[in-house]
């Protein structure tokens, strides 16, 4: 018999009345379909419209339909890092990895492939449904962005996820792009390593991550005076 991926704790009332502005399209990507059908009950029992595909082909197709990916990394055709990867190069369509891979190194691997978080087999329904609505939360910002912010002949293009040095294309991944958009935001500001950690990555994972893609945009930039290290504190951007 398959162990249930769901563990016994405090449940949550349903929602009742009306569908809430918390309830979203949910696509789950799971082979195993008795723990498919335990999760899409309780998916339902809270408000959610939840479809099922049982393979990474399948989820590439069924994916626009989606406001939220949950993905088992075990798929049969194709691994689910690299459904991942598609899914993040096609859009910025929430991902959340549920999944029994639970090394450190499985972690930092599915985070890098694009999962905007990550939740380790067996788990509480209450901490799936907080971590779905951590992950929505930051999908939708609540405060207008710059379509374009100039900071001396740095150009970020926020509709466009574009950097350009005076004038010069610089390829930033998402995470990168991310990271010196939000210092960028506020230039004058030194800006805390856990907000970095909270908007960035979801507040999941260690500082030696802001240290490495902090050393990869520097190096991308050409100077290590575009982000300085203010100690104890975090990160700002500067004046080269």
């Amino acid at each position: 018999m398959t162990r249930s991926v769901l563990t016994a704790g405090p449940e949550l009332p349903p929602p009742s009345g009306d569908r809430s502005a918390s309830a979203w399209r949910v696509l789950v990507a799971e082979t195993d379909t008795t723990q498919a059908d335990t999760l899409i009950r309780a998916l339902q029992r809270h408000g959610h419209d939840v479809d099922h595909v049982t393979t990474g082909h399948d989820t590439l197709r069924t994916l626009e339909q989606a406001d939220l990916l949950l993905i088992d990394l075990e798929l049969p055709d194709l691994d689910g890092l690299e459904v991942c990867r598609r899914v993040r190069a096609a859009g910025p369509t929430p991902v959340i990895a549920v999944t029994a891979r639970g090394t450190e190194l499985d972690r930092v691997l599915g985070l890098q492939a694009g999962a905007d978080d990550y939740l380790v087999k067996p788990y509480g329904l209450p901490e799936l449904l907080a971590r779905m609505d951590a992950v929505m939360r930051r999908a939708q910002p609540t405060t207008p962005t710059p379509p374009v912010i100039i900071h001396g002949p740095l150009r970020i293009d926020t509709a466009a996820r574009h950097v350009t040095l005076h004038g010069h294309r610089i390829d930033v991944t998402r995470k990168e792009f991310d990271l010196l958009h939000l210092l960028a935001s506020h230039p004058d500001t030194v800006i805390p390593r856990k907000r970095i950690m909270q908007q960035v990555w979801g507040d999941i994972w260690s500082r030696r991550t802001i240290d490495t893609h902090v050393s990869s945009l520097r190096n991308k930039l050409g100077t290590s005076d575009w982000i300085l290290t203010v100690r104890g504190v975090g990160f700002q951007l500067g004046h080269p």
